[in-house]
């Protein structure tokens, strides 16, 4: 999955930098799924700008699954993008669940719905798994437990397992695209006090990343970039395929699983990435 989360940030590179979109060759190893982790806001622009790139770029259909209806598109888009066609937004799907349930029974559909359309989606995006799984209450009839650790074992395996069909189904078509992608974007709580002071795990992103098989953290800096446009505030990006299982100097003696990106975010919402440079 790192391999359409790459694509976006070299489409989207800073303007002062030379842009090196290649979907083919990504400097991590690719994963069908990845979670994004951290703010919001942030992590829903980051999951659009996946949406149209993928559909954009690489042709892929796209399925984005969200609590939120989607108004607008964001300003990096609109900026960067100011004729998008309007071809490549229909290739793009935006179904609004607002339970988990809901989201149950349409992840499931998608398995028949294959049957019907020709068009098979090659993306899933969830934006927003939180609103999903924390402090959710399942109806009865649906057979889940109630807690959030049981409902985000549930929601993954079944997003993971119709990932897995869909690239079935995908390959026989020969539609050139030989996986289904796998995306969604997960804000933890804020860490709570323990004990002597240590800081509790968050229990549902330690099962989430059980499942997706690459992390994509976003960390903000605290600090500026100062450019001719103003201020710029900026963010660490790192992307790992395995998650917290290692430390990141560990990750970074292997650069076929880490990867680091810097995020600069303009007063209005622009967004541009580069590599740092001792990456």
């Amino acid at each position: 999955m790192t391999d359409i989360l790459t694509l976006v940030f070299e489409t989207f590179v800073a303007q002062s930098e030379p842009a090196a979109v290649n979907f083919e060759t990504s400097a991590v190893a690719p994963g069908r799924s990845a979670l994004v982790v951290g703010d919001r806001a942030l992590s829903r622009s980051v999951l659009l700008l996946a949406a149209v790139t993928a559909a954009s770029e690489s042709g892929l259909r796209v399925i984005y699954l969200t609590q939120t209806q989607i108004q607008d598109l964001p300003v990096s888009l609109q900026r960067r993008v100011p004729r998008l066609n309007p071809a490549t937004l229909k290739k793009i799907t935006f179904c609004y669940p607002q339970t988990l349930e809901e989201l149950l029974v349409l992840v499931a559909g998608l398995h028949e719905s294959t049957q019907s359309s020709p068009s098979t989606p090659a993306l899933i995006i969830v934006d927003g798994l939180e609103g999903y799984l924390c402090n959710s209450t399942p109806s009865a009839s649906s057979g889940l437990h109630t807690s959030e650790q049981s409902s985000a074992a549930h929601l993954s395996a079944l997003l993971c397992d119709t990932a897995s069909f869909l690239s079935q189904v995908l390959e026989k078509q020969g539609s050139g695209h030989m996986a289904c992608r796998l995306i969604a974007s997960f804000q933890p709580h804020k860490a709570a006090e323990q004990k002597g002071g240590e800081p509790s795990a968050d229990l549902v992103l330690d099962v989430l990343d059980r499942y997706f098989l690459v992390r994509c953290t976003l960390d903000q800096n605290r600090s500026y970039n100062a450019t001719s446009g103003g201020l710029k505030e900026v963010w660490n990006i790192y992307l790992s395929r395995l998650g917290i299982t290692r430390t990141r100097s560990e990750d970074l003696n292997n650069p076929q699983t880490f990867q680091e990106w810097r995020l600069l975010l303009s007063p209005d919402g622009l967004m541009e990435f580069k590599k740092p440079e001792n990456n």
